[in-house]
């Protein structure tokens, strides 16, 4: 049976939201409830890997475990994989599950779901999707579109991930919800690889996975979750949590 390991990347340089790990809902960080609502997954221990200490306190003084990386990762990858070396270094955890540090309202029920396709031994990453539902969405590039091919009951073999409206003709386009579960190895081996052409094109990290052959299965969701990225979001995150 796998042997997961939540972590949480968070740093302070959000543009649009400015302080966000650390923004106030209801008198608690955002971070500390995005530690919560994985917490709750009950998959593994949950560790927030940060580069700025007042993250640290914030989570320790709410009873949860958070790591000092370095100022120098390009991605949030490349963070976890130095934080998973500092809580984890005898490699007791065979799995890495990556969830956004901004999503305070994410359901538990997602993050279990995204374990499902590591079953199957020849799956290196997993991670998930959910239909488009709302029009302006389907041509919207901060969008990123799943196309795969169905395998199995609202599981997909990843082909490809694009900001564009694709794929074309009938049937349904694809919400890509950024939350990966990498096994050990893959994710060591994937943050050693340099940026991949599609990836720079696409500005899209998971590409370098595929132009390496790496297999990602995804499995559909009812739901996106919400990400918190400007105060029109943080506003809806603290109407949802109230």
């Amino acid at each position: 049976m796998p042997n997961p390991i939540i972590l949480i990347p968070a740093r302070m340089a959000s543009t649009r939201l400015p302080g966000k790990p650390l923004a106030d809902i209801h008198g608690v960080p955002m971070i500390v409830h995005v530690w919560r609502r994985a917490m709750e997954a009950k998959l593994g221990p949950v560790v927030v890997a940060t580069d700025d200490m007042i993250i640290k306190q914030a989570i320790e003084a709410a009873g949860g475990q958070a790591v000092m990386t370095g100022v120098h990762h390009q991605s949030g990858s490349d963070r976890i994989w130095e934080a998973v070396g500092i809580a984890d270094p005898q490699a007791r955890h065979d799995v890495i599950i990556n969830v956004q540090g901004d999503l305070p309202t994410l359901d538990p029920e997602i993050t279990r779901a995204v374990m499902l396709p590591l079953s199957d031994a020849s799956v290196d990453i997993a991670t998930l999707t959910a239909i488009i539902r709302r029009e302006e969405e389907r041509g919207d590039p901060n969008i990123v579109k799943m196309i795969g091919t169905e395998i199995a009951a609202r599981r997909y073999r990843a082909l490809y991930f694009t900001r564009a409206t694709a794929p074309t003709g009938e049937g349904p386009l694809f919400h890509h919800i950024g939350l990966y579960a990498y096994r050990r190895a893959v994710l060591e081996r994937f943050v050693h690889l340099p940026p991949s052409p599609l990836e720079k094109r696409e500005k899209l990290e998971q590409l370098r996975a595929l132009e390496a052959g790496m297999r990602i299965d995804v499995m559909e969701v009812d739901t996106v979750p919400l990400g918190v990225d400007n105060p029109h979001e943080l506003k809806r995150a603290r109407e949802l949590l109230r």
